[in-house]
């Protein structure tokens, strides 16, 4: 595997030692939380316990097993049981407060392993990782601890790391911490080159998802070259690959790590976009919206952002267009009754994009749409519950207003620009905000005077 070398090389610079040595001694970090449940063998065999016994040696997880029996029919994968499988993990997840579950499946002679977290499709945090993502070991590999290949254990330990969604910084920089080491080990390891040839592409979309879970937000040049490598040599190999299920999962890494080139490498940022957009793409047509629906819309979310970026940076409107067209596909999926947190923050960026849409359109219809947006938020996002969110998304909806009426010359929508106003004016002056207290005070003076030639 010349490729961990080429990892090796790149990841052990100066630069990025010192910077991560840097960062990690400020910071104290307690375990990532791992739970094991009982894997679904139907054969004697403790691969669960096993997997447990191994990863409870790794530095910076705190491992532990979860045997309470139930029925294990939904793991295999298939899409009428996916919904059941999510909703027992994140039961799971509720009750211990685990980070991180691992789920085991026997397929023959192959032990399938996949990756579940806290709401893992609405709240992922810097995890790249999915829960369709699947890993395949020799399931004789899992007989026992002592005999465990290294190699094996390496990429489930940071398999299962990369999982872990982080929202703060000090458990980002502890993590990229310990996805270095990972990395690291796995270079040094001859040992995964004993295994069949069939593991190929399931073990390269592993270390691909590890060294883009390491680089994330701070992904270069080079790091992209090596993952982009790592990922394109697992297609290479996709007759191996079971389940057009896996081949959507590497298409969809791909485009994520294209989406991260956008933000992160000045080079040819076109083609990033570019590439972002049709890997996403064509991981849809693997994860179909009607067979792995969470799949599908977080893609489509992405790649609104995606679309959204690349018309603030070329100003062009088909693409604000396809933006609000990929929100709307999010949407469909992320409903209010099962998301309510995710819709909400869907119907703020919807509300946003549609506001200017209907801006640079001059059209009032779409603007109306974005009030609706905003409003729906709302619904969420309460003035009991979050005051200065709920008041900023009553200054936008007065914006709105604002701009209608005064290209209309509507009295009607004027006032209600003021009432939208005032209500935003008085969240902030009780909250003693003094710069949004100053702004709006001038957004009510210029409501008045246009509604005073109205």
């Amino acid at each position: 595997m010349a490729l961990l070398d080429r990892i090796k090389n790149a990841l052990f610079s100066p630069r990025l030692v010192n910077r991560e040595t840097l960062n990690l001694a400020d910071y104290s970090m307690e375990k990532f939380k791992i739970l094991v449940i009982e894997f679904s063998e139907n054969v004697e065999s403790a691969g669960g316990e096993a997997v447990t016994a191994v990863l409870s040696t790794r530095e910076g997880i705190r491992t532990s097993y979860f045997n309470e029996p139930f029925s294990k029919t939904f793991l295999n994968l298939e899409s009428r049981t996916l919904f059941d499988l999510i909703d027992k993990g994140q039961a799971i997840i509720d009750k211990t407060g685990a980070d991180v579950l691992i789920w085991g499946y026997r397929e023959g002679e192959k032990l399938r392993i996949n990756f579940q977290t806290d709401k893992q499709y609405e709240n992922r945090g810097s995890a790249f990782l999915s829960l369709m993502d699947s890993l395949y070991i020799p399931a004789e590999a899992a007989q026992s601890a002592e005999n465990f290949p290294e190699a094996i254990v390496n990429l489930i330990y940071g398999a299962a790391v990369s999982a872990v969604s982080c929202q703060n910084v000090p458990a980002k920089v502890y993590k990229r911490y310990l996805l270095k080491k990972v990395i690291d080990h796995l270079s040094r390891d001859n040992s995964a080159k004993s295994l069949s040839i069939e593991y190929m592409p399931y073990i390269m979309n592993f270390l691909g998802i590890i060294y883009l879970s390491f680089a994330g937000d701070n992904t270069a040049e080079k790091d992209f070259k090596i993952i982009k490598s790592l990922f394109e040599t697992a297609i290479k190999h996709q007759d191996l690959i079971t389940s057009p299920i896996h081949l959507g999962c590497i298409y969809n890494h791909l485009g994520q790590l294209y989406d991260c080139a956008t933000a992160n490498i000045e080079k040819r940022r076109d083609a990033y976009f570019r590439g972002a957009i049709e890997y996403y793409r064509q991981a849809q047509k693997y994860l179909g919206k009607y067979t792995y629906p969470y799949d599908y819309g977080y893609i489509s979310y992405r790649l609104a952002k995606l679309f959204f970026s690349y018309w603030r940076q070329k100003e062009d409107i088909q693409a604000l267009r396809d933006a609000v067209f990929q929100l709307r596909e999010a949407e469909k999926i992320y409903t209010y009754a099962l998301f309510p947190e995710f819709w909400a923050e869907i119907q703020g960026e919807l509300g946003y994009y549609l506001s200017l849409l209907g801006s640079f359109t001059k059209s009032g219809d779409i603007s109306e749409l974005a009030v609706a947006c905003y409003k729906n938020k709302q619904k969420v996002i309460t003035e009991r519950r979050d005051p200065i969110l709920w008041a900023s998304l009553q200054e936008n909806i007065g914006d709105i207003y604002y701009r209608l009426g005064k290209s209309s010359y509507d009295k009607e929508m004027l006032e209600e620009a003021l009432e939208y106003f005032h209500d935003a004016l008085y969240i902030y002056e009780n909250a003693d905000m003094p710069e949004q207290v100053k702004k709006l005070t001038a957004c009510i003076a210029r409501t008045n005077q246009t509604l005073a030639y109205a």
